[in-house]
């Protein structure tokens, strides 16, 4: 139930707990700026979307509906009804008319998607059901529904399928080099785009602890009492600040390879958003509106997309992200730097008294 006391048509039996609504919410309000303008670009080619699915025609997604329909647990008022409950309540919060449906898959993994082409549908294994409690949950569904709001399904369905492609073609020469090509980029954008869903999840469970106790749950299991929320942000602040240059190269290839970004980055990355301005307003009833979507500016959402690359590269204290900065801002002795940076990756010097001729270098 929100915040007005009513229930939305068709949404019965929402948790009563008093939550913020946001009728008519753009998803331009919560998404990254890098999956935004993104987004925006590809909404404003005419027919983009149709086309898209046209040339998507092989994906089986008949037979991905088929297959959760006979080998899982679709959620309903009678079967795990404490999850549609959260449901209807996500899509009521979001004010998205159709219930996507939902399906818990037997899956020890913590995990779930949101997935398909014409209509979304939002899978959780049961090792995420069982890991998480109820406020954490909520955020993940608030999160699965973020992602059908915004149209993700549809690129992370086709994500799913060219990775599934790329292993079946391997053998080819240069024929999975193509492919993997564009599951690189798909990535990219995935990852920014679970950083947007992260926001939903949050204005729907409006509970920024619980939705850092589920990050923490999923890096580090079930052992609440073992663990810490300030301890884990901590992590990924250690993580963004410590090592040298090889440091920053690992992480880079590290991620390549992920559809996900790192569990303490998004929670370091939902703490910032919600301690915003942004968040903010939308929390007060100030946030952009669907109807507002077809005047939305491609060249601002891309200034947009700049200027956050730009201030997360100048608040990074990750060394490459320094040395960028200072590149940018005409640092002298920057090969030098580079060269110290890259220390690591050489043999260490020759202790004193080891050099030729005994003497010091």
């Amino acid at each position: 139930m929100s915040d007005d006391g009513h229930q939305h048509t068709g949404h019965e039996r929402v948790p009563s707990r008093q939550r913020r609504r946001f009728p008519e919410i753009s998803t331009r309000a919560y998404e990254h700026p890098a999956d935004r303008s993104a987004l925006v670009a590809l909404r404003k080619l005419s027919g983009f979307d149709t086309v898209f699915k046209a040339l998507s025609g092989l994906l089986p997604e008949r037979s991905l509906r088929l297959l959760f329909l006979s080998d899982s647990v679709r959620v309903s008022e009678r079967q795990f009804s404490h999850l549609h409950d959260m449901l209807l309540d996500a899509c009521y919060i979001l004010d998205l008319d159709k219930v996507p449906p939902m399906y818990v898959t037997q899956d020890p993994q913590p995990n779930a998607m949101c997935i398909g082409l014409d209509e979304p549908i939002i899978v959780i294994s049961t090792g995420l059901v069982e890991l998480l409690d109820e406020e954490e949950m909520r955020a993940v569904v608030g999160h699965e529904v973020g992602h059908a709001l915004s149209g993700h399904s549809v690129y992370r369905t086709i994500l799913l399928f060219l990775t599934s492609l790329a292993l079946k073609v391997a053998w080819i020469p240069l024929g999975n080099l193509a492919i993997m090509a564009i599951v690189t980029a798909l990535r990219e954008w995935f990852r920014k785009s679970e950083l947007s869903a992260d926001r939903a999840g949050l204005l729907v469970g409006q509970d920024v602890r619980a939705s850092m106790r589920g990050l923490m749950k999923i890096a580090g299991g079930n052992h609440l009492h073992e663990m810490n929320v300030d301890a884990f942000l901590e992590q990924a602040e250690e993580y963004d600040s410590g090592g040298d240059l090889r440091d920053s190269v690992l992480k880079i290839l590290n991620v390549l390879p992920r559809s996900h970004p790192f569990t303490t980055v998004r929670a370091a990355e939902l703490k910032k958003w919600a301690e915003s301005r942004d968040y903010q307003r939308i929390m007060d009833g100030h946030y952009p509106r669907r109807g507002e979507d077809g005047d939305a500016s491609v060249s601002e959402s891309f200034r947009e997309s700049a200027a956050s690359y730009a201030s997360d590269v100048k608040a990074s204290k990750d060394p490459l992200m320094k040395l960028v900065t200072d590149l940018a801002g005409g640092a002298g002795d920057l090969g030098g730097r580079v060269r110290r940076g890259f220390d690591g990756f050489r043999s260490p010097p020759p202790a004193k008294g080891d050099a030729p001729g005994g003497g010091e270098e």
